[in-house]
């Protein structure tokens, strides 16, 4: 590897602006957020489209844009010394799709993944006020992380703000894999919101809309591609849910202003 060839094009961006309804406690209020970017990347051998592990005998590897999707996913197209054809035959044997904390995605894996997973009904309607109480029940939920300081949390509530079940874990997907788990083991059709204490990326809202729960508010960040797969699906996503405020990315609609708020007067305002 010491000879191999590394050519990478200027970074891209590393956040795009979306759209959001600000809620707090004197009501909604449309603003800009500055979303990370989330996006997969593809590589290629020897121009095969092939999703693997870097393989040894790499001549090049050169980084660009999607030559089908340049707005949307990178490509590692990688050239090799060695012949491809015994290393197709070798890894069809084994072949997985691999990638990072989203998965495999991209906009034709949202397309896809919409082919079997259709968007949601619209509805329920909750309280926003629901969504500003999460940090205090995930406080009272997380009695390893009081303990430790160290640990994700995820919980489902219902459309009354009820807390339903709620798991902790090292690993924020593995905290969310519990409570869905849950879910499918109880049967509770009353599951209404996804809370998770990181970051909202593609998987956690891939998994929501796969339980058919249709909002998913997290402590942290949306992910731009979170954002999309929602606004896609029907979803509910709202993100920075701490201190009584939260941004709402996609189906604002789903959320009530409380007696205390009003969406119209605020955005005159």
């Amino acid at each position: 590897m010491s000879d191999t060839t590394i050519v990478r094009e200027p970074p891209r961006a590393a956040g795009v602006d979306v759209e959001v309804e600000r809620a707090t406690a004197d009501g909604f209020r449309r603003a800009n957020d500055l979303v990370a970017v989330e996006e997969p990347l593809e590589i290629h051998l020897n121009g095969w489209r092939w999703l693997v592990t870097m393989p040894r005998d790499v001549e090049s590897i050169v980084f660009t844009r999607h030559p089908e999707d340049p707005d949307l996913a990178n490509v590692a197209d990688v050239r090799l010394t060695a012949a491809l054809a015994e290393l197709q035959r070798r890894l069809a044997r084994q072949q997985v799709l691999s990638g990072s904390s989203c998965g495999v995605c991209g906009k034709s894996a949202v397309e896809a993944l919409l082919a079997r997973q259709p968007p949601l009904a619209d509805g329920p309607v909750v309280d926003a006020a629901i969504l500003a109480r999460i940090p205090e029940l995930l406080v009272g939920a997380q009695p390893a992380f009081r303990a430790t300081g160290g640990l994700h949390a995820a919980a489902l509530l219902d459309a009354a703000g009820h807390l339903l079940v709620a798991r902790e874990d090292i690993g924020r997907h593995n905290a969310v894999d519990k409570v869905l788990g849950w879910r499918l083991r109880a049967g509770a059709a009353a599951a209404c919101v996804l809370v998770v204490s990181g970051r909202a990326s593609f998987e956690i809202v891939q998994k929501a809309l796969a339980a058919r729960v249709p909002i998913v508010a997290a402590v942290s960040a949306a992910s731009s591609l979170a954002v999309t797969l929602a606004h896609d699906a029907n979803m509910t996503l709202a993100g920075f849910v701490r201190a009584g405020s939260y941004n709402v990315y996609t189906g604002a609609d789903r959320l009530a202003p409380s007696a205390t708020q009003g969406r119209a007067a605020s955005r005159e305002a």
